[in-house]
């Protein structure tokens, strides 16, 4: 059998409550208590991610901060390190790059891995995955959980379902059974707003939607809706893809229900400019357009991009551009999707001139390139950018 003949295996690899593991394990006294990453109960803001014991109270990713205050008073509330958790991230990232050179990195803490053929180099699939999160767990003290499946979409599925610390192979002789069994809010893609439409249609189950035809789907939920749902309910999703754009750098985060809170949304976009540019600057790009992608409830996409005069020079300076697209682009409705990238990437020369830029812009990037650097050689230092601590967190 040829390499391009064997069945297709997808890992999907998801870091585990990421920040707020990062937080306890940096913070052993909090292990086991509800930690909360995001804004300071008492302001504005909202909750960046939280641990799984402060899920038990009922707090949740993107929830107001004051509300997960009364839900949880007695949470560790702690504002959010992006430095620290993207140097984290890039040790998990040299680990998962041992197994395979196909690799797509989805958000700082989520990646696919396409594993076909690697049998023969380190065993069965079950074995791999094994290894995959003994390896993660010995270098960083954290859990990832790990879904494999023959398509991305699936593998995606698959890695939530044993969540926390889960690993689940889904067998291709046994994806027609485990869609009809599948509860509808387990069907990745399929938000609150879509449930709801789908409900007053009578559809509460997968294997309901799985009886509709394309027509009927796109009758309930527009076009583009109606299709992925189609797709979905078969567990072909177009999912784990790279961008088409040549030379580019890319974050973006689907979130777990579709979201319409502009200061959530607002705190996902700078969290998604600080990833992109500290990973340029670890691998030495420079770049003068930034680009935004949103989808919105109804799988409508939406990306827009600019051309500066110049590269870009901090995060800051990329989240302020990247948040003119945003205000000028979204007009309120649920998004489902947040995507960040910079494209046309070149190499950086440590010999450039930069006559263009302002004291402070300079002052920024030498700051920003210093902790790169520091976090680089010295990844347990608790490094953070007071620019973090006044971003509403």
């Amino acid at each position: 059998m040829t390499p391009s003949s064997l069945p297709s295996e997808i890992f999907h690899v998801d870091l585990d409550a990421f920040f707020a593991s990062v937080e306890q394990h940096d913070h052993p006294e909090w292990k086991g208590k509800p930690v909360i990453v995001g804004a300071m109960p008492g302001g504005r803001g909202v909750v960046s991610t939280c641990s799984y014991e402060a899920r038990a109270f009922g707090v949740r990713s993107a929830m107001p901060i004051s509300t997960a205050y009364q839900l949880c008073p007695q949470g560790v509330y702690v504002r959010p390190r992006f430095d620290r958790y993207s140097e984290v991230s890039r040790q998990v990232f040299e680990i998962l790059a041992r197994y395979t050179p196909d690799l797509y990195r989805a958000s700082i803490d989520e990646a696919y891995l396409d594993m076909t053929g690697t049998q023969r180099l380190f065993g069965p699939y079950l074995q791999t995955g094994q290894n995959l999160k003994a390896q993660v767990t010995a270098l960083t003290g954290l859990t990832i959980s790990v879904g494999g499946a023959p398509a991305a979409y699936l593998a995606k599925i698959a890695s939530d379902w044993g969540k926390p610390d889960g690993l689940f192979l889904l067998e291709q002789e046994q994806i027609e059974s485990f869609l009809e069994q599948l509860p509808l809010k387990k069907l990745h893609g399929c938000g609150t707003k879509t449930r709801e439409v789908l409900s007053r249609a009578g559809i509460e189950t997968t294997a309901q939607l799985r009886k509709l035809p394309p027509d009927a789907l796109e009758a309930l939920v527009g076009s583009a809706g109606g299709r992925f749902l189609y797709q979905a309910a078969r567990g072909q999703a177009p999912y784990g893809e790279r961008p088409t754009q040549n030379r580019s750098l890319s974050a973006e985060t689907t979130f777990a229900e579709d979201l319409q809170i502009a200061e959530a949304l607002e705190d996902a976009l700078f969290a998604l400019s600080h990833e992109v540019m500290f990973r340029a600057r670890q691998e030495g790009w420079i770049s003068r357009t930034p680009h935004l992608k949103l989808r919105t409830y109804d799988f409508h996409t939406t990306t827009a991009q600019l051309t500066l005069p110049s590269e870009l020079t901090s995060a800051d300076e990329l989240f302020h551009h990247l948040l003119s697209l945003f205000r000028s682009k979204w007009t309120g409705e649920p998004i489902r999707l947040l995507g960040v990238g910079l494209t046309s990437l070149e190499k950086a020369s440590p010999f450039a001139q930069h006559d263009l830029f302002e004291a402070k812009q300079r002052k920024q990037e030498l700051v920003e390139k210093a902790i790169a650097g520091l976090k680089g050689k010295n990844p347990q230092v608790p490094l953070t950018k007071a620019r973090l601590l006044k971003h509403g967190m």
